[in-house]
């Protein structure tokens, strides 16, 4: 039993004729003929009264007539979701990215994807890159914007492009007193001020602890363990400073940046070597990348690559 076959039983049932039902299917007469006594041959049964000039169903013909009209509209419904795919009216995309990431660029980035393609559905996971990257190699991710680490073996399995880089600055509450009273300050000069600090796991921590000892210092902690949301609502109550990205801050916050050459970051963007990216991953990534691209928005405390800085 072939598509072909019951489109030309449904043409023969819709017209009552063979002859009108071959002119409707484009076909010749014989070979829709031809056709129907092989699905006749097939089911085990005639499916047509044939009369001179008027054609009517058995009672074969009339028990294979809903299954027939379903099946073909299964696999129309099949063929209407590729296509859908093939064009961005629907598909699945599983992001993954850092918690600052999701609370800094990815908001407006989003929001532009989905205004372009609303029926494509965005599955977000936020967590640390290290997870991120094992998530991706077990197949749960098809995309993930991870933080470079040199001191991180990458899967040789996963792909990385480099999205941006990042300055970190020292971020307090507005309404306290200024930190240092310079308009920016050295990594020395964090010693003996109250961080807040992030959990052990966030790449900021283990960049800020590292630049700390590499300064000579241990840090000192106001309070540790929480995450990005936590870590910025702990500043603007005042309760110390803290090192973030950029790109999480806005005016709630006095800003302080490092003198040269700075504390930085570098965004990839992830995907496995081995899985060839649907419509629906690419226009992500490419999205992704245009909002980057438009450097206006976000200089000047991050750097695009190929864009004058």
């Amino acid at each position: 039993m072939q598509f072909q076959q019951l489109s030309y039983f449904l043409a023969v049932v819709e017209t009552r004729h063979f002859t009108k039902a071959a002119e409707q299917m484009r076909v010749a007469q014989p070979s829709l003929s031809q056709q129907v006594r092989a699905l006749e041959r097939d089911v085990g049964a005639p499916l047509f009264h044939r009369g001179r000039g008027r054609v009517t169903l058995t009672e074969a013909g009339e028990a294979l007539l809903p299954i027939a009209r379903r099946i073909l509209g299964e696999a129309e419904g099949a063929y209407r979701a590729i296509r859908e795919l093939d064009g961005l009216e629907r598909g699945r995309v599983r992001l993954g990215a850092t918690p600052s990431l999701c609370t800094g660029v990815l908001p407006a980035t989003l929001a532009a994807f989905r205004r372009n393609y609303p029926g494509v559905e965005l599955v977000l996971h936020e967590s640390g890159s290290r997870d991120l990257q094992v998530a991706l190699a077990e197949g749960t991710l098809d995309l993930a914007m991870i933080i470079d680490s040199r001191d991180r073996r990458r899967d040789p399995g996963i792909a990385a492009r480099s999205l941006f880089v990042e300055e970190l600055v020292v971020i307090s509450a507005k309404d306290a007193p200024a930190p240092v009273p310079a308009r920016r300050i050295g990594v020395p000069e964090l010693d003996g001020l109250p961080l807040v600090m992030f959990r052990r796991g966030y790449d900021l921590r283990d960049t800020t602890v590292a630049a700390c000892r590499a300064a000579g210092f241990e840090p000192t902690f106001a309070v540790e363990g929480g995450e990005m949301d936590a870590v910025l609502e702990l500043v603007r109550a005042g309760v110390g400073v803290a090192v973030v990205p950029s790109t999480v801050v806005d005016d709630r916050f006095r800003i302080t940046r490092f003198t040269a050459p700075g504390l930085t970051r570098t965004v990839r963007l992830a995907h496995r070597r081995d899985v060839e990216p649907s419509k629906a991953v690419r226009a992500l990534g490419d999205a992704v990348t245009g909002f980057l691209d438009d450097a206006s928005r976000i200089r000047p405390l991050i750097t695009v690559p190929g864009r004058p800085t």
